[in-house]
């Protein structure tokens, strides 16, 4: 198995493998996200996410471990790690380690000061991976959502509608 940075080539199958994640996590119907939006937003003239791929023999990407920088009021600079999926056949093989390291290992060398990510609360399996790899699971956050039809509905200020169109 190889581990590397993505490539925008790699986009169909780390789609596919989104897809698998959505199909376990028993939500297919929520990945609405398209090739075409992850083009735009990885490769586009402002990228707002990178990647890790671990690929077998044959090139088929087995895993993915997708990222981007985020800002703490508290710490500053932090990565925020999106999915970790490694495709269920795969699982076990210590594939997960190599794309967890391999995002910690970009933490450090851009610099941030705490790395985050979410596990939903009846993922077992990923729960223990991540107790296996020393982290600690925050359980006094909640998570704040507002879906596409939230945010289109909702009444902004109208300053505050203003200062964002200033851009």
């Amino acid at each position: 198995m190889n581990i590397r940075r993505g490539r925008e080539a790699d986009l169909p199958q780390v789609l596919a493998l989104i897809q698998e994640l959505a199909e376990y996590e028993k939500a297919p119907q929520e990945v609405t996200n398209t090739l075409t939006d992850m083009q735009r937003d990885g490769f586009g003239p402002e990228p707002i996410f990178r990647f890790f791929v671990a690929e077998d023999a044959a090139g088929i990407i087995v895993g993915i471990a997708l990222y981007y920088t985020a800002y703490s009021t508290w710490k500053g600079r932090m990565l925020f790690l999106e999915d970790l999926v490694v495709t269920e056949n795969q699982r076990g093989t210590g594939l997960g380690r190599q794309l967890f390291d391999a995002v910690v290992a970009e933490a450090r060398r851009t610099g941030a000061n705490r790395m985050k990510w979410q596990v939903l609360k009846w993922n077992e399996p990923a729960i223990g991976f991540y107790k296996k790899m020393g982290a600690h699971l925050d359980p006094e956050w909640d998570n704040g959502n507002l879906s596409y039809e939230q945010l289109h509905a909702y009444a902004c200020h109208p300053a505050a509608e203003a200062a964002a169109q200033q851009g």
